[in-house]
């Protein structure tokens, strides 16, 4: 019998008005995270990883910088037919756009003819996680569902935040209902306290997706959503199983970080997954070398801690700092420094996430924020200390008391 032929769907097309100002110029799988990664690297990675060598990342809200970096950075052999292609929105069906992740799938289903594979994996570009989805195809065949929904287990708390799966008594594998973000849900079986809680993948047989977008495209009625109209219809009709994360084994992973998800939607979550990467031990662990998260390789030389020009010594404390970057007596703890960023004698930068090309300049001040590409803090500016300056200056300041200060802005004293 003939291996299953696996077709992979990367939906990036997200807005993510959530991360303003960082999606002001930029797609959201396209943002930087933890350095000099971009978002969609991870669902990238995790799909290669899992030996997918034919995807394609369907794009469409201010995609330049994402074509761009998937153009540069994700090349493939063509000699096998391996590719990993960005694909705008085609308007094959007439003069519009993408008016949900369904219809993003139906308007490319030129490419899914071409390819004619027998499964389908569809994942989500901005959420950070690892995830072996040849195990999860694997027990979607094992099941004979039409549909398999990947899923996390969540505090029931936390219910109203997640689209969750409730499952048959008798088998746990099979999704009896999806309910989006439900304010009475109820608890597993073996964890009352704990729902499942979909994680934005999803495993369908080819045949059974196509039918169910296109019947999805001729309802007047539908938001055009994979979890919002798609997955209910598989549950509707019985076909519908779930994955839990649980039974996949990340080769290299470690207790601490082996069930590791994050939906990254807010600038909250966005600033607490940076958190995550910079303890001595992390919660999630970019130096897995047995499941490696790929991205554009700079031409850079090393980052640099040096004395000033006084000679005075400078201290870094549980930080990434990326390559091509200059840290000069200056303090630096619990952060997170993109690629190129300067930072100068003095200054003090606590809590913080740096996009490339920083610079935060002699005596300098920066607490709990976050800078995108380009921006000067000149000497003796303060971003994150005052939270009043900060709004009157035009910057974002958030419920939590993040503040972002969008690309390419100068702070001054």
């Amino acid at each position: 019998m003939k291996s299953a032929k696996i077709f992979g769907i990367v939906l990036a097309g997200g807005e993510g008005k959530r991360l303003m100002p960082l999606t002001e110029d930029r797609a959201k799988p396209a943002v930087p995270f933890g350095g000099h990664y971009r978002l969609v690297d991870f669902a990238l990675s995790n799909l290669i990883n899992s030996g997918l060598t034919q995807i394609v990342v369907l794009t469409q809200y201010k995609s330049h910088s994402l074509d761009r970096h998937v153009s540069q950075t994700w090349r493939l052999s063509g000699m096998l037919n391996s590719y990993i292609a960005s694909v705008p929105a085609q308007q094959r069906l007439g003069k519009r756009w993408f008016s949900g992740s369904a219809d993003a799938i139906l308007q490319s289903l030129n490419l899914i003819h071409d390819e004619k594979p027998d499964i389908i994996v569809v994942v989500g570009a901005d959420h950070v996680y690892r995830m072996d989805f040849s195990q999860m195809v694997q027990a979607h065949i094992d099941s004979g569902a039409e549909a398999t929904v990947a899923a996390i287990r969540q505090p029931i708390e936390l219910a109203n935040q997640f689209g969750v799966i409730e499952v048959a008594d008798d088998d746990p594998t099979h999704i009896t209902a999806f309910l989006e973000k439900p304010n009475d849900p109820v608890g597993l079986a073996d964890a009352p306290h704990e729902v499942l809680a979909s994680m934005g993948n999803y495993v369908f047989n080819a045949d059974a997706l196509i039918d169910a977008v296109l019947r999805d495209g001729e309802k007047t009625d539908s938001s055009h959503d994979m979890g919002g109209d798609i997955v209910p219809d598989f549950v509707e009709r019985g076909t519908a199983g779930v994955y839990d994360l649980r039974r996949n084994d990340v080769p290299g992973s470690t207790d601490r970080d082996r069930y590791y998800w994050r939906d990254v939607g807010t600038m909250e979550s966005f600033f607490e997954a940076h958190q995550d990467l910079i303890s001595a031990l992390p919660v999630f662990n970019l130096y897995n070398e047995e499941w490696p998260i790929f991205t554009q390789q700079l031409n850079s030389p090393p980052a640099k801690f040096v004395r000033d020009a006084h000679g005075a010594l400078g201290t870094t404390i549980d930080s990434i700092v990326s390559l091509g970057s200059v840290i000069s007596g200056a303090h630096l703890e619990r952060s997170v420094v993109g690629p190129w960023a300067k930072i100068g004698s003095g200054a003090k930068v606590v809590d913080a996430i740096l996009f490339e090309r920083a610079v935060i300049e002699e005596n300098a001040r920066v607490e709990r924020a976050v800078l995108d590409k380009d921006v000067i803090v000149e000497a003796g500016a303060t971003v994150g200390v005052d939270h009043e300056l900060d709004r009157a200056r035009g910057f974002v300041v958030t419920d939590t008391g993040i503040t972002v200060v969008g690309k390419g802005m100068r702070v001054t004293a």
